[in-house]
């Protein structure tokens, strides 16, 4: 099963300081991505794309499946925070995920795989390049990775630092969007089914929602079967658990 998400509760307010405000006119000037008020920045989702949240490290590894078949787990945004990674897709597609999973016949099953889409809110990622020292600690590590990880044609999947980097702190993009392209263009959407192609037709594109959604929720599962036989097999060896 997959869990929507209501609006998000608005944080607490605060002063807005010079970095919040460049943080926003970037998003929105650089972008065209709506923001919401008060801080922190927050993007509007179900606009211009809708998100895919799921645990960092099956992300991380559904990331790597894609681009393995074929390059095409590069192309669209991704972010980190707090040990979950946000997949963003076409406005839309969230709505389309619990049908997709009953299709794909895993709806049966309950996955740690929530879909945000209209009215939905996401914490905004320090734009990639700007304010050296606003990122620091977990997300200085996971940004830097990021960023290491593209070529000319920029970021692409590799490994991603699951330890310090990414697993606590703010938001950090993993992949940022391309400000002066049509970010949206880069969005795994429904009505891609089966496309491989990138604006270049170099076959450098994301991979449809279906595809995206199935590798996802594949991977979810995985991660949970191996933690659940780490368990198992601690307990057949008389061993105190160390992790819940």
């Amino acid at each position: 099963m997959v869990r929507s998400v209501a609006p998000a509760v608005p944080f607490p307010d605060r002063s807005l300081t010079p970095g919040d405000d460049e943080v926003r006119l970037w998003y929105e000037n650089a972008l065209g991505w709506p923001t919401v008020p008060g801080v922190p920045v927050r993007l509007a989702v179900g606009v211009r794309f809708d998100v895919l949240d799921v645990p960092a490290e099956a992300g991380r590894a559904a990331l790597e499946h894609l681009e393995r078949s074929g390059g095409l787990g590069r192309g669209f945004p991704v972010a980190l925070r707090d040990g979950r990674m946000r997949l963003l897709v076409a406005a839309g597609g969230a709505e389309e995920v619990p049908g997709l999973l009953e299709w794909l016949d895993w709806g049966a099953l309950e996955l740690d795989l929530v879909a945000i889409g209209a009215g939905g809110l996401m914490d905004a990622p320090w734009p990639p390049g700007a304010g050296a020292g606003a990122v620091t600690g977990a997300g200085a590590d996971a940004a830097g990775a990021g960023a290491r990880a593209g070529g000319e044609d920029g970021p692409t999947a590799r490994p991603l630092p699951l330890g310090r980097g990414g697993s606590q702190g703010a938001a950090v993009w993993l992949r940022p969007p391309e400000p002066g392209h049509e970010a949206e263009a880069s969005l795994p959407t429904l009505s891609a089914m089966g496309t491989r192609s990138g604006a270049r037709g170099d076959g450098d594109g994301p991979p449809d929602l279906v595809r995206l959604v199935d590798t996802v929720a594949t991977q979810i599962h995985r991660v949970r079967l191996r933690r659940a036989h780490a368990v198992a097999a601690v307990r057949a060896d008389g061993q105190p658990l160390a992790f819940s």
